[in-house]
C-alpha cells in the first residue's frame, strides 16, 4: 500500500492554512496588547469575539502555563504561537517517510486534537464566545490527525511489505 495521492497536498493546504490562522491570531493578540481599541476583522459581536478570547488568560499556555511559572514568564507564550511551532513541525516531519516520524506525527496530532478539545470546551462553556479563527483551527487539527493516522497505516504497510 502506497502512500494516499492526496496526503502530500492536505498536509501542505493544512499546515499553511494552520500557518496562517496562528500568525493571524498572533497579529491580532499583538495589536490589541498595544492598542486596546483595535478591532480586528474576526471580531463580529460581542459574544463573537476573537481577540477577547486572544487575551484571555486561556490565550497563553493554555491557561495552565502560568500556574508554573509567571504570567509574564518567556514560557507563558501566546497558543498562536505553539500553533505556529506545531504546523511548522508537521510540515517539516512531513517531508520524512519513516515509520517514527510517522508515528511522532500521530502523537503530536492526538496532543493538538486534545488541546483543542479543551480549548472549545473554554471557549464554550467558561467564555461563552464564539471565536471563528479558533474554530477553524480545531477543525485544522482534527483534519491533520486524520490525514496523520492514514498515512501512518500506509507506512507501516509499506514497511510491512518491505520487510
Amino acid at each position: 500500500m502506497a502512500l494516499p495521492k492526496w496526503e502530500r497536498k492536505a498536509r501542505v493546504f493544512l499546515c499553511v492554512f494552520g500557518l496562517f490562522l496562528s500568525v493571524y491570531a498572533l497579529h491580532v493578540e499583538l495589536s490589541r496588547e498595544s492598542d486596546p481599541d483595535y478591532r480586528a476583522m474576526c471580531d463580529l459581536g460581542e459574544s463573537v469575539s476573537c481577540s477577547k478570547v486572544f487575551t484571555s488568560r486561556w490565550g497563553r499556555g493554555f491557561g495552565l502555563v502560568q500556574f508554573f511559572v509567571a504570567a509574564d514568564s518567556p514560557l507563558n507564550q501566546p497558543n498562536s504561537v505553539l500553533g505556529i511551532i506545531f504546523y511548522t513541525l508537521q510540515m517539516g516531519l512531513g517531508l520524512s517517510l519513516t515509520k517514527k516520524a510517522a508515528m511522532l506525527l500521530v502523537f503530536a496530532s492526538w496532543l493538538s486534537v486534545a488541546g483543542s478539545l479543551y480549548l472549545a470546551s473554554i471557549l464554550a462553556f467558561v467564555l461563552g464566545d464564539f471565536c471563528m479563527v479558533c474554530v477553524s483551527t480545531y477543525i485544522v487539527n482534527f483534519a491533520l490527525l486524520f490525514t496523520n493516522i492514514k498515512r501512518r497505516r500506509a507506512i507501516e504497510g509499506v514497511k510491512e511489505k518491505a520487510g
